[in-house]
C-alpha cells in the first residue's frame, strides 16, 4: 500500500511566529502523516475479519478523516509561509475573484479575519467551489468538521492554540492573525487558486 509522505518546507524567519513554534508545529504535522499511514495499515489488518472488527473499523475510519485533514491542512498552511512574504499583485486573478465575491480585497480580508476569531479550535479557510465558480470563506472545527464537499482549498490558517499561544498568549489571537498575513507568500496562494480553477 502506498504511504503518505511527510513534506519538507523552506520556512524563513517569520514576523511574530518564532522558530521554536514552527519547529514544534512541524512535529505535529509529522504526527498527522504518521497516523494517517498507521490507520490505513490497521484498516487493512482489521478488514481481514471485518465482521469481528465492525466497531473497531467504524471508529478507526472516522479517525482517518481527522488525521488526513490535519495532514493536508498543515501542508497548505506551511507552504504559504515558504520562501518569504510576497504581496498579491493587483493584476492577480485571485485578487480579481476576491473583489468580485466580496466587493474589495480589504472587505474580504476583514471577513476572513473575523472568521479566524471564531471561538474554539479549528481553521479559517478560503476555498474554491468548482460547481458555483466562486470563492467561499469558512470555518472548519478541529481539522475536519465543516470541510466543504466539492471545494478545493486555497488558503488555510491554523487557529489551534499550538500555532500561536507560545508566541502570543491566548489573548494575542488578533496579533497572530495579522502577522500570518504579514508573513504570507501570496504567490503560493495564487498557485493554489489557479490549480483549483482548472
Amino acid at each position: 500500500m502506498k504511504k503518505f509522505e511527510e513534506k519538507k518546507f523552506n520556512i524563513p524567519e517569520l514576523k511574530g511566529i518564532s522558530k521554536k513554534t514552527v519547529e514544534e508545529h512541524l512535529k505535529l504535522y509529522a504526527g498527522y502523516v504518521k497516523h494517517s499511514n498507521l490507520i490505513q495499515e490497521h484498516v487493512v489488518e482489521l478488514g481481514k475479519d471485518s465482521e469481528k472488527y465492525t466497531y473497531e473499523l467504524g471508529e478507526i475510519n472516522r479517525r482517518f478523516g481527522f488525521e488526513f485533514c490535519g495532514m493536508r491542512n498543515h501542508e497548505y498552511y506551511f507552504s504559504a509561509l515558504e520562501s518569504g512574504a510576497k504581496n498579491l499583485s493587483d493584476k492577480s486573478e485571485l485578487k480579481k475573484a476576491i473583489e468580485k465575491e466580496w466587493g474589495s480585497f480589504d472587505g474580504w480580508l476583514a471577513r476572513f479575519k473575523a472568521v479566524a476569531l471564531t471561538r474554539g479550535i479549528g481553521w479559517a479557510m478560503l476555498s474554491y467551489d468548482r460547481q458555483e465558480n466562486r470563492l467561499i470563506t469558512h470555518w472548519v472545527d478541529e481539522q475536519h468538521l465543516g470541510q466543504l464537499a466539492g471545494t478545493q482549498l486555497v488558503l488555510a490558517l491554523d487557529m489551534w492554540e499550538h500555532s500561536f499561544v507560545a508566541d502570543y498568549q491566548p489573548s494575542g489571537k488578533k496579533d497572530y492573525i495579522n502577522d500570518f498575513f504579514e508573513n504570507l507568500n501570496w504567490s503560493v496562494v495564487e498557485k493554489n487558486y489557479t490549480e483549483a480553477t482548472k
